[in-house]
């Protein structure tokens, strides 16, 4: 989704340009041929004054040119074959009743009304981004749609949640699952029907706009985000929307370019997290602007009757992303269920066209889309409708107005004091954060955490860099996040909500020193150098220097500093390897903190000796000074682990963003995935290049050794119950600092926690393609941790799956994890439950997911590369499903 409400202000650190409803309004436009060739014209010139994922006109700085790499299928111009009809909701499962239900009332609507039913009203025409209008005479109230994927956008009083990415890096599913039910809560309490979100599009590029919405470089660890997520926004009474379907993982391009990915591809890396979502019940799902194999995902026939309908059984709504719909009958044929925001085009008011609406009805009477494909349109939004209990009369009405928060219809409902969630938000933020370097210092301590474990905290500390302080604008003093100013808590774009508050590292540590009598310095000018060292020289009695670096990214609508959505590069903004390299040169313990939408670039200060510590922290929504301050100091032992790969040279990643077009004039751009199982720590690994971190890497103030580990069959039907999924459960919450006054809600960890929150899954009916047996408990491995330091703490163990070579798949694929407390000095066991499509991959030609015989090997390790203990998983018999 695009648009804001208006056009974001400018500051001297960010140059900032912003295509919105109001710059698109002022716009005369061309006058329109009547003939198709020229409305394409049109219509392509139209969207793309929009500013929708770039131009692709201009290579940015020091990325390099890639060459142009042919598409690895028989076909030299991939395409989408043809796939009729859509299939009727089938009414299994848990969805038997709400299919049930659906059928019946849909009876009572007549053909004007059923396109009401899936027809939005028209951008600025209700108080949701999103909206389904109330049909009185059938007594149906209506649907709001709102974003995000981290809290309610365009509302006042609510919260900003850590962001997906951050969620991922807990590598918990149960705190997935928390963060789900606390953000549909407040939607729901909100009067929204569908939040838009999560988001679990592929981490293909470091340099992607919305990586820090999504789940990560590896689709098991996005899919059971994504899996969690879901199960807990609906148990919340919420419509969670899964998106965006699929492959709109980059912003350049997005809205006119192909994505080409092969069939075993799309299955295994792809389309995995979308299949989680659909086991989790998502109620909707959203289709994405870009083409896929050349054909548009709101009328991909292929991709949503073959794939999402039939082959992963989904019995939701299908809804176009805000302007993606480009037909009106071909969309309608090909699977959509309901077209946002209604116009043709997004997103201004004045439009009063759109491709369905009166078209639709037009198209239902002449017998081009017919009355049972509407009929069935209409079935699937009514059944998630009612799956989620929003028949209810009680179910709360719309109580915003996304665009003038001083309406009536505004009651300004305050779930920050309804839901006391910042607790919670702290401890995900704290668990999403990632140390990567922690050394020793001459005192036998290392550098981390400040407060060391004889009680000693320092006696001056430096704070410096802008993303440390607050924003001289206040939080939300630029449009949709789509700017820099102060410490960056989340990215920009339609994934953004505005904060209720945002509390910055400085102030976070300002007050933990005047507790502690800490002297405390602070600069935020990344370009003030000689301000930087006079003020961490150790030379005075500086103890410490804590740099904050910040690297900012978001949806391709709003360009800032000249980054269209996609960053340009992936070094600090602002001159910050200037700020560390200076601080570094007068202080012996420099420790580094960076928020960022993913993978940095540390290359020019990572080896510095004086560089002592360096922390991920990602983007932890409004609790980002506490939360750190929690890690900083020691009050939260750091558990986060990467979710994605870090290199040392950007030409060592897999892939790139495509910034430039060069296909021939009036083709669409092509954006050819080639790099087919070979994704993120895949690719490291068969090709052999030593990254600078790894995936699954991340370190602790605490030590943990992995015991012998052994796995065994499970014979017979024995069907194990599995709280997790298989992932095992959840210890570990944040709790008040014992003994400390200075701040009541110190994200202390001691894992004293009550037992795992996830529900029991439900069981999946199973497909052709994907049968109930594929997801069968088939093997079990049990190993041991031991907390061998001298803290309490989480280790997040991680078990990789290596196949036999006639398989074809990556040196090595993760398979399970989990974030498991253990006490200092304890032992805890661990069980995971692998099914059978953990041992599976996927036969394009024969359109199946099989089991190749040979050997199997289960890798234990604390990531990636640090392989700890290996398990052979002998009697593999060669299956087809």
């Amino acid at each position: 989704m695009l648009a804001s409400i208006s056009r974001p202000l400018s500051l001297a650190a960010a140059a900032v340009t912003l295509c919105t409803s109001a710059s698109a309004n002022s716009h005369v436009f061309p006058p329109v041929d009547t003939s198709e060739w020229a409305f394409s014209d049109h219509y392509l010139w139209a969207r793309q004054s929009q500013g929708i994922g770039g131009d692709g006109t201009d290579q940015p700085p020091g990325v390099p040119f890639l060459p142009d790499i042919p598409f690895a299928m028989n076909d030299s111009f991939p395409y989408s074959p043809p796939f009729y009809p859509t299939p009727n909701a089938s009414g299994q499962g848990i969805w038997a009743e709400p299919v049930r239900k659906a059928r019946e009332y849909i009876q009572s609507f007549n053909l004007t009304q059923r396109v009401q039913l899936v027809t939005g009203v028209g951008w600025q025409q209700g108080p949701c981004v999103g909206n389904i209008a109330a049909i009185p005479e059938v007594g149906f109230p209506g649907l709001c749609l709102q974003d995000s994927p981290l809290g309610v956008r365009f509302a006042d009083n609510v919260n900003v949640w850590p962001t997906g990415l951050t969620t991922a890096a807990t590598f918990s599913s149960d705190l997935a699952y928390q963060r789900g039910k606390g953000m549909g809560r407040e939607h729901k309490t909100k009067g929204v029907n569908i939040q838009l979100g999560p988001g679990m599009n592929h981490h293909a590029f470091a340099a992607g706009g919305r990586n820090w919405e999504m789940g990560g470089a590896d689709p098991y660890l996005s899919g059971e985000s994504a899996y969690h997520t879901i199960k807990g926004m609906q148990e919340s009474g919420v419509q969670a929307c899964a998106k965006h379907y699929i492959g709109n993982d980059q912003e350049h391009f997005r809205n006119e370019g192909s994505v080409n990915i092969e069939a075993r591809a799309m299955r295994e890396i792809y389309l995995h997290p979308f299949m989680r979502s659909v086991q989790a019940d998502a109620a909707t799902l959203m289709a994405s602007y870009n083409l896929l194999n050349n054909s548009w995902s709101a009328q991909n026939s292929y991709q949503l009757n073959e794939v999402l309908y039939t082959e992963l059984g989904f019995q939701g709504a299908v809804i176009s992303d805000w302007g993606a719909q480009h037909s009106g009958v071909a969309s309608a044929n090909a699977g959509l269920s309901m077209t946002m925001p209604g116009d043709e085009l997004c997103c201004f008011t004045g439009q009063n066209s759109s491709f369905w609406g009166r078209n639709l009805t037009e198209a239902v009477n002449n017998g081009t889309v017919a009355a049972s494909q509407l009929e069935n349109m209409g079935v699937r939004i009514l059944a998630a409708w009612f799956l989620l209990g929003q028949d209810d009369p009680d179910y709360p009405k719309p109580n915003f107005d996304s665009f003038d928060l001083s309406t009536p219809i505004n009651k300004h409902v305050n779930v920050n004091k309804l839901y006391n969630t910042q607790e919670l938000r702290r401890h995900i933020a704290s668990a999403g954060t990632v140390l990567v370097k922690n050394e020793k210092k001459k005192n036998g301590y290392r550098a981390l955490p400040l407060k060391k474990p004889n009680g000693h905290t320092p006696n001056h500390l430096a704070v410096l860099g802008s993303d440390a302080g607050p924003a001289f604008l206040g939080a939300n003093g630029i449009a949709d996040r789509g700017g820099v100013d102060g410490t960056l808590g989340i990215g920009w774009g339609s994934g953004s909500a505005d904060y209720s508050y945002l509390i910055s590292p400085y102030e976070a540590l300002q007050g933990r020193a005047v507790f502690d009598g800490t002297a405390f310095s602070w600069s935020f000018d990344d370009y003030n150098l000689k301000q930087a060292k006079k003020i961490s020289d150790e030379r005075i009695g500086i103890d410490a220097a804590v740099v904050f670096l910040q690297s900012d990214s978001g949806e391709g609508y709003i360009t800032v500093d000249g980054n269209a959505g996609d960053r340009n590069n992936l070094t600090a903004w602002h001159a910050g390897d200037e700020l560390v390299k200076a601080v570094a040169s007068v202080q012996s313990n420099t420790i580094v903190v960076m928020h960022s939408p993913g993978q940095m670039d540390v290359e020019a200060w990572i080896e510095n000796p004086n560089v002592t510590a360096v922390i991920f922290a990602h983007m932890p929504g409004a609790e980002s000074g506490n939360s750190i301050r929690d890690v900083l100091y020691g009050d939260y032992v750091p558990s986060g682990r990467l979710p994605y790969t870090v290199a040392k040279n950007r030409t060592d990643y897999e892939s790139e963003v495509t910034y430039v077009n060069r296909s021939a004039p009036g083709v669409a751009p092509q954006l050819n995935y080639t790099d087919g199982l070979l994704v993120d720590y895949r690719h490291f690994d068969a090709k052999n290049i030593t990254p600078r971190f790894e995936f699954g890497f991340g370190l602790s103030y605490t030590s943990f050794e992995i015991g012998e580990a052994h796995g065994e069959w499970i014979n017979g039907d024995h069907n194990s119950k599995r709280n997790n999924d298989g992932h095992g459960k959840e210890h570990g919450k944040s709790h008040g600092h014992p003994g400390k006054s200075y701040d009541d809600q110190v994200g202390h960890d001691d894992g004293n926690s009550p037992p795992n929150t996830i529900p029991t899954q439900s069981p999946f009916v199973g497909t052709k393609v994907l049968p109930a047996s594929l997801f069968k408990d088939v093997y079990k491995l049990t190993f041991s941790i031991r907390n061998t330091g001298d803290y309490d703490g989480h280790e997040v163990p991680q078990a990789y799956l290596r196949f036999p070579a006639s398989a074809g798949e990556p040196p090595k694929v993760l398979r399970k994890f989990d974030r498991v407390f253990v006490p200092k000095g304890e032992t805890k066991e661990v069980t995971w439950i692998f099914n059978a499509y953990d041992f599976s991959h996927y036969s394009a030609k024969q359109h199946k997911w099989i089991r190749s015989e040979g050997e199997y090997e289960i890798l234990i390790g604390k990531s990636s590369r640090k392989i700890k203990r290996k398990v052979k998983v002998e009697g593999v018999k060669q299956k087809t499903t």
